[in-house]
């Protein structure tokens, strides 16, 4: 097979996986736009800036641009390693998701797992319409999240002094696996699919949903980032809330 039949093939591939599963990558973006707004500028924002700050530091002052300096501001390949993480742990996850599920007695696991992120989600929207819930814990949590964080931190640090091209990926890359509450319910949603495929393409859709907010952080600091998500936040609700009904109805479609 020459290598157009294989691209075909695989844009055919493609483009079944959206037809047939649109409704969950449709939300898993939904969610990277609103957590990302809400939750991952304020958690990831201090590595975004950090970067930005290393890489105009390296550009000559006879050199700098407005391009160079939308260019450092959009830190591209730290975005295309945390996709490219995220992608992994979507694929991983729906496959284990996808054989255990076609084990007899538990064929319920997709049903469960769709529950679950609907009720995340449900909790999400829930936090924000009523102010005197509890709050998500801050970055790292406790235990062995917060261990599992700093590790993680500790390894991607000397990736920072020069976070451009492949050390710029690299760099998402590890920092991809830092834990996140938001992440937890991503991926449970892209698990629920039972396809690798599925999965990768879900968590591709949510860091693509997380990179405007990122992306505004690193262009003016993190004033822009609180003014964008002032904005959002008043609508987050109401999105949380169909994201919880479109899980919702596909967990009950699995079981009717």
């Amino acid at each position: 097979m020459d290598a157009l039949s294989l691209l075909d093939a695989g844009l055919n591939q493609c483009a079944v996986v959206i037809d047939r599963d649109g409704g969950l990558l449709l939300a898993l973006l939904t969610a990277g736009l609103v957590g990302g707004t809400t939750h991952c500028a304020g958690m990831c924002g201090p590595f975004v800036l950090a970067q930005v700050s290393a890489r105009l530091e390296r550009v000559p002052l006879s050199a700098m641009s407005e391009f160079r300096r939308l260019t450092g501001a959009a830190v591209l390949p730290y975005h295309a390693g945390r996709a490219t993480t995220y992608a992994l742990v979507g694929a991983l996850s729906a496959s284990v998701a996808g054989h255990v599920g076609a084990l007899p007695g538990l064929r319920w696991l997709s049903v469960a797992l769709l529950a679950l992120a609907a009720l995340f989600f449900l909790g999400y929207a829930a936090r924000g319409i009523l102010s005197w819930l509890p709050k998500a814990p801050p970055l790292g949590g406790h235990g062995i999240q917060r261990w599992w964080a700093d590790r993680v931190s500790g390894l991607a640090r000397p990736l920072f002094g020069n976070p451009t091209g492949w050390r710029g990926y690299g760099l998402g890359v590890a920092l991809g696996f830092i834990p996140c509450g938001m992440l937890y319910g991503a991926i449970a949603v892209a698990a629920a699919s039972g396809s690798a495929l599925t999965g990768a393409f879900g968590m591709a859709a949510f860091a693509l949903g997380t990179v405007p907010s990122l992306l505004a952080v690193g262009l003016a600091g993190h004033i822009a980032g609180r003014t964008w998500r002032t904005a959002v936040a008043r609508i987050a609700p109401a999105i949380m809330l169909v994201n919880a009904g479109v899980l919702g109805w596909m967990a009950w479609k699995l079981v009717a």
